[in-house]
């Protein structure tokens, strides 16, 4: 990775920025596709076995997956060379992970899942490149509901209230749709803060957030199109 990619404070300047960030999200998101496409079908024989004889692999890997967030986010804010291969490892590795929530559905509500969350992401995305109220006011809000669905969830862990689970879905969908304008009008001001002066290493760490922005996002319309069948 380039220690320092200039662009320039033009509207071209930040389109590339947008196209570089957007191109790292693609590149992640797929590759979690991949790897989860793999472990449900080609390697399913060994999906099985990790399943029923080794669970704490599951485990381990949602623990490694933490670890890599924060070593991605820290390298990202540093410009480090490691901050891609990174953000890459843990895409594949949450692919993984993915693999063993999906098959809890249908093939068609995972399908009807992805189509919808790719839809409010780039509404939500527009929403937040073309607002011109500053939306920095209301993500202490949802950082802050976010604390309080993650709470919630670990308390339905010991009641399995699928009602509490439906609602704790939406919200996460509100949230993450109100973190995704957010984190698109960030990588303008970011751009613009820097006079176009933006490194690689913002690209990768606007990348790491829209990705799990997303990530979650179908994860939760997932589980709302589940709970209707």
């Amino acid at each position: 990775m380039e220690s320092n990619a200039i662009y320039t404070t033009s509207d071209a300047g930040l389109n590339r920025f947008f196209g570089k960030i957007y191109g790292l999200v693609g590149i992640g998101v797929g590759i979690s596709a991949v790897i989860s496409y793999l472990m449900l079908f080609p390697l399913s024989h060994l999906f099985v076995n990790i399943l029923m004889n080794y669970s704490w692999v599951y485990t381990a890997a949602i623990f490694v997956e933490l670890a890599l967030v924060f070593l991605a986010s820290g390298a990202a804010r540093k410009n480090t060379p490691a901050a891609l291969p990174l953000f890459l490892v843990y895409s594949a590795l949450n692919g993984f992970t993915l693999s063993f929530i999906i098959v809890q559905y249908t093939q068609a509500n995972v399908f009807q899942a992805f189509i919808s969350t790719a839809i409010v992401f780039f509404v939500m995305a527009l929403i937040g490149v073309s607002i011109k109220r500053d939306l920095s006011g209301i993500v202490k809000f949802l950082m802050a509901a976010l604390i309080g669905i993650i709470v919630a969830s670990l308390v339905n862990i010991f009641f399995a209230s699928s009602t509490m689970s439906f609602v704790i879905s939406i919200v996460s969908v509100l949230i993450f749709s109100g973190l995704i304008a957010y984190d698109n009008q960030l990588i303008k001001k970011i751009y613009y803060s820097t006079n176009g002066q933006v490194t690689d290493g913002w690209a990768v760490s606007m990348a790491l957030s829209l990705y799990l922005d997303f990530i979650n996002l179908f994860l939760n319309i997932l589980r709302i199109f589940a709970s209707r069948d």
